[in-house]
């Protein structure tokens, strides 16, 4: 399944389950690398999310978020609980370039698969790591999801919220997917480094982490003033022209909003008043320089509202785009899959599983030219290289049918 992508000749190892390692080993195989994937012989439980078990009306027979995180790999299964089995995950890392995995450092010590016995094992090996708090600290060993570490632990659910709204459930994998980034980037890195040194070494990502790096011009406020920044209140900003405001519409429809995103509020004010309409604001003293409408934000967040309730989302949209306003249509995931722009960027492309026919997934986040990294395979079936990876391993048929 390796494809001629700039990392074509790395080897990787993936024991990891879910999403975010998986995720990382994903962009691996989207750049060329050859990424083998353990799993435990019943296979893991995102292999098994259907999009019926959701409540979607579909009849698609796979997880797409595994095929997404998973596609180009190939798929082996090792009971890691048994001596024979973790000999064996050893003799197929002899041949390897990166071992990814999100065991926790319990675990891996448990297994003899801790970064210390590995590398002192196979001293050219880069080994990178994903778990909720960081390897080291009272939390090394804290079973975590991305809710967990990433959005309440790390600031985000908090803060992602406007004044007064409880904290919201957050969408899946979102957190995963910035830490499996950062795993790629450091992993990366520690290649270039072992070219240097013919030394490889252990890369360590946590979630937390990643959490605070992506919330990092509230975090920084946090650390230099000892507190929290303010949250948003869309009906009082400091500028309105920063706001999301309801559109008008159907009134059997969902309601549909808009994002106005004019970070300088003066320079846009007067063009902005004219684009919709409403030229008499200019000149109201309550809204005559960004100071003042702050002052009176609630009075000014009411009139923009009234306005925008006047036309639907598709009027607004050719009105602030003629006018070259900065904002964007709140859009909803199934609107953003069939976007035209979106389209014509290949941020999609189709794939072929053996059960599941051609369907389509989202690219790889990045292009780098010269090469095609929209690979058409999808995730294998479980375990269906076991034999294949462990006879490359050098193990002997009789010792490998004691395993698969």
């Amino acid at each position: 399944m390796a494809n001629e992508g700039p990392l074509r000749d790395l080897r990787v190892i993936e024991v990891a389950s879910f999403v975010a390692v998986p995720a990382a080993g994903g962009m691996l195989a989207d750049l060329g690398a050859q990424v083998t994937k353990v799993e435990v012989p019943a296979g893991e439980l995102y292999r098994k999310g259907r999009p019926r078990f959701m409540g979607i009306d579909s009849d698609f027979p796979e997880s797409p978020a595994f095929q997404m995180d998973n596609r180009g790999k190939r798929s082996m299964t090792l009971d890691l609980t048994k001596p024979k089995a973790r000999a064996a995950l050893l003799r197929v890392l002899e041949r390897a370039d990166v071992m990814l995995t999100n065991l926790l450092p319990e675990r891996r010590r448990k297994y003899g698969l801790d970064h210390e016995t590995l590398l002192a094992r196979f001293p050219r090996l880069v080994m990178g790591a994903i778990s909720g708090y960081g390897l080291g600290g009272p939390r090394e060993d804290e079973p975590a999801f991305d809710y967990t570490a990433y959005w309440a632990r790390g600031g985000l659910m908090d803060l992602m919220r406007d004044a007064g709204v409880p904290p919201s459930m957050q969408r899946p994998g979102v957190g995963d997917h910035a830490a499996a980034s950062n795993l790629v980037c450091g992993v990366l890195a520690a290649l270039r480094e072992r070219d240097r040194t013919g030394r490889g070494t252990y890369v360590d990502v946590s979630l937390r982490n990643t959490a605070l790096h992506i919330l990092g011009n509230d975090a920084a406020i946090a650390l230099a003033t000892g507190h929290s920044p303010p949250r948003h209140d869309r009906k009082r900003p400091t500028n309105a022209l920063w706001n999301s405001y309801p559109v008008g519409g159907d009134v059997d429809q969902d309601e549909r909003w808009l994002l106005l995103c004019m970070i300088e509020p003066d320079r846009y004010w007067d063009l902005f008043c004219r684009a919709i309409g409403r030229s008499e604001l200019v000149a109201d003293e309550r809204f005559a320089n960004g100071w003042t409408r702050a002052q009176h934000a609630a009075e000014l967040v009411v009139e923009l509202e009234a306005t925008f309730a006047k036309k639907p989302l598709e009027e607004w949209e050719k009105i602030l785009n003629e006018a070259r306003l900065i904002w964007a249509p709140v859009k909803r995931i199934h609107e953003v899959a069939q976007d035209p722009s979106a389209r014509e960027h290949g941020y999609f492309h189709r794939v072929t599983h053996g059960e599941a026919g051609e369907f389509e997934t989202v690219s790889p986040p990045i292009r780098i030219e010269g090469h095609d990294l929209k690979r058409p395979a999808a995730a294998a079936s479980l375990g269906a290289h076991t034999r294949e990876v462990l006879a490359e391993a050098g193990l002997s048929p009789e010792e490998i049918d004691e395993i698969a």
